[in-house]
């Protein structure tokens, strides 16, 4: 299969790095033009870099807006008003004890986790369904379906983003525009191999014995019984982009590792 977005500009908030990164290099490589989206100028700088070395001859721009914030959305649709693609990939997570999660930090994750989506969506989305083509993503997670216990402030946000994507493409309905999510697992980025290291000097092991005890005492269903690259969750994305994905709409694209113990 050969996908071609040649001709069709992409939006990947939070894609300095990681997951975000990887779905930024994998449609720039697949021939979109592709905008990074991040609050740090160096880290836009670097982030464009990297994608150019990666996805040889890319068409590729920055904007630098904290788009976790109403006035950082503001930022981006005045310095992109339009886009073919839209990949919402900025999330927040972190591990606290329940009693001790307060109002104000489920506030940040509602505001960066859900509402950065709907404030973007709401904006391309029209463009998109007047010009009849158009692909609206959000990056979700396993813990929108499996919630975790010691981060259910995270897991009950990725499940509001499961219902919003899931009646945004009910509203697009028949346009020419698709919305899905994307639900990774436990994935190989930066800040989880920062988490794994703090884990493994805790436990004292090694930082990749440390993922697997990881997996066997927080994630025991995986069937992959390994953490994913970001590369691998990018596939996904670009995929669903593509031309080739008209038909999938409304759906949860899975990319967990068979994590989530359902068939359907």
């Amino acid at each position: 299969m050969k996908i071609d977005l040649s001709g069709k500009s992409a939006i990947v908030t939070g894609s300095t790095g990681g997951i975000g990164l990887a779905i930024a290099t994998g449609l720039a490589g697949a021939g979109a033009c592709v905008t990074v989206v991040g609050r740090d100028q160096q880290r836009v700088d670097a982030a464009l870099a990297k994608l150019r070395a990666d996805a040889d001859g890319a068409d590729a721009g920055g904007v630098v807006a904290d788009v976790g914030r109403a006035s950082g959305c503001d930022a981006l649709i005045a310095a992109r008003p339009d886009a073919d693609i839209l990949v919402n990939n900025l999330g927040i997570y972190g591990a606290h004890e329940f009693f001790d999660i307060d109002d104000a930090l489920w506030s940040r994750f509602h505001e960066v986790n859900v509402m950065s989506g709907v404030r973007l969506s709401r904006h391309y989305a029209r463009g998109m369904r007047d010009r009849g083509w158009g692909r609206i993503q959000f990056i979700s997670s396993e813990s929108a379906l499996n919630i975790p216990a010691e981060m259910i402030h995270y897991g009950v946000t990725k499940a509001a983003v499961q219902g919003l994507s899931r009646g945004l493409a009910k509203v697009l309905a028949g346009t020419g525009v698709t919305v899905n999510t994307i639900l990774p697992g436990p994935t190989r980025t930066a800040g989880a191999a920062e988490m794994m290291a703090t884990l493994a000097a805790e436990r004292g092991v090694d930082e990749g014995a440390m993922e697997a005890l990881f997996l066997a005492e927080n994630r025991p269903s995986t069937l992959l019984r390994r953490f994913a690259s970001p590369e691998e969750v990018a596939a996904m994305s670009v995929y669903a982009a593509s031309p080739q994905a008209s038909a999938t709409t409304g759906a949860a694209l899975r990319v967990e590792g068979g994590i989530v113990e359902s068939i359907a």
